[in-house]
């Protein structure tokens, strides 16, 4: 009775270490699809960024050159502004 006893427990332990280890595996199985797609997913982005790459060079050169404009805006403006004043100056006499 005892021993019976004994094997039905181990039996069904061992039932229910079969099952853990197929929901392990369907787990595991999961997480390898899931790590797949994201693998695929960044392979997509990287091409996706180094398409891009080029137009990213042109923005930031554009971005410099604008840059450099506005400097030369600003340098014009002070200059004009000097000559106004000694033409006005000029003017005067």
């Amino acid at each position: 009775s005892r021993l019976r006893r004994t094997t039905r427990e181990a039996h069904e332990d061992y039932k229910l270490l079969e099952n853990m280890n197929k929901l392990t595996s369907l787990k595991y199985l999961e997480m390898k699809d899931i790590a797949i797609n994201i693998s695929r997913n960044l392979k997509d982005l990287n091409q996706k960024y180094a398409a891009l790459q080029p137009y990213l060079e042109q923005i930031n050169l554009i971005e410099e050159q604008v840059a450099a404009l506005e400097q030369a805006a600003y340098k014009l403006d002070a200059y004009s502004k000097k000559l106004e004043a000694k033409y006005k100056k000029l003017e005067k006499r």
